[in-house]
């Protein structure tokens, strides 16, 4: 697996545009105690595999979250997909993060990378053809993600995107965000219904992440949360464009990670979603570092 390094200032970025155009390590490097890694790292058998599963951060591509049971509809018409996660019977985050992406151009601080669909055979693959693209440029003080979907069609498709960071997660990690409505889910973690944020997740004051248990998608965002490390002293502002105004929140009992996942529609509603022919859907995420 041949790692893409990036470097400005303390930060480093290493990409692996074969597993499936993921960050593979997010990091303040040198000495002090904000040391250390901001998303978690991949390990070898992470990249090994091909995918950006296990990585650090992976695109969300043609559409975020889960589809349940493989039936897409978009209108009239109803398309069956199949199974590409292990352990879950509904087709989950895409195709974007099970392939290679293609190296477009790569200096010390900036990366493009492309990926190519072509259509689907019927039951297996996305059925419509799209071009995907991810620019990564960094700077002394964060990382600019941006990220984009082309319908490659004569036709209008259904189409999403969004990202997938995974946080190292301290015992006193804090997340600040502002929300409206979330969803609730079923065992399987399929939405049932909308509901406003009620005071148990509300996040509109920093609060520590331990015992949540989150895995639900919410609306309303207004595309700036905040992730802070105060043993690290370090506050990180993420921020995305109009194109990302929901947000899924994963906390997973008795793991350090969490994820904040900017994305464009809510879990199982792409086929809600329209995409002319020949157009494009993008914007951008960033990952901006102060001190506290």
């Amino acid at each position: 697996m041949t790692l893409l390094s990036l470097r400005a200032g303390r930060l480093a970025v290493d990409l692996a545009p074969q597993a499936g155009g993921s960050i593979a390590r997010f990091a303040v490097e040198g000495a002090g105690n904000d040391a250390g890694d901001l998303l978690r790292p991949a390990s070898e058998a992470a990249l090994g595999s091909g995918t950006g599963m296990d990585t650090a951060c992976y695109p969300l591509v043609p559409y975020s979250n889960r589809i349940a049971n493989g039936h897409l509809q978009f209108g009239a018409e109803v398309f069956q997909l199949a199974r590409n996660w292990p352990g879950i019977r509904h087709p989950m985050h895409g195709d974007g993060w099970r392939h290679p992406w293609r190296v477009l151009d790569h200096e010390r601080t900036r990366v493009e990378l492309v990926y190519l669909h072509e259509r689907g055979t019927a039951g297996v693959e996305w059925p419509f053809r799209y071009r995907a693209r991810q620019s990564f440029v960094l700077e002394e003080t964060g990382l600019t993600v941006g990220l984009s979907i082309e319908n490659l069609e004569d036709r209008d498709v259904p189409a999403g995107l969004g990202l997938h960071p995974f946080f190292v997660r301290d015992a006193d990690t804090e997340l600040a965000c502002r929300l409206a409505g979330v969803w609730h889910t079923d065992a399987e973690v399929l939405p049932l219904q909308r509901v406003p944020v009620p005071p148990e997740w509300d996040f509109s004051a920093p609060r520590r992440l331990d015992g949540l248990g989150l895995d639900h998608c919410f609306d309303g965002w207004d595309g700036e949360a905040t992730i802070t490390w105060p043993q690290r002293g370090l506050r990180l502002v993420l921020s995305a464009t109009e194109a990302f105004r929901h947000l899924v929140i994963y906390v997973p009992d008795g793991q350090r990670h969490f994820c904040v996942e900017p994305v464009s529609h809510a879990n199982g509603a792409v086929g809600r979603t329209r995409l002319a022919a020949g157009a494009k859907l993008g914007g951008e995420i960033s990952f901006r570092l102060v001190q506290i």
